[in-house]
């Protein structure tokens, strides 16, 4: 057998291993979903008490008349 082909059928072997790695991790289960969505669900719960918190909310109020009061 030539060193080219040895070459070849390593690479091969290399490529199937590695597809078979790809494939055994290729997504996420019913579990990772579920925890995915609760800290979405988590996240968006925080940023909506933040942004409708007194102070928060007075300072966006005042960006947005600032805004609108700008003279061209």
């Amino acid at each position: 057998m030539s060193k080219a082909v040895r070459v070849r059928a390593g690479v091969r072997a290399l490529v199937r291993r590695l597809r078979a790695v790809v494939r055994k991790d290729a997504g996420m289960v019913t579990s990772e979903y579920a925890v995915g969505i609760i800290a979405a669900v988590a996240f968006a719960a925080v940023l909506y008490k933040v942004l409708t918190s007194g102070q928060v909310s007075a300072e966006l109020q005042a960006i947005v008349k600032r805004a609108l009061s700008v003279r061209m």
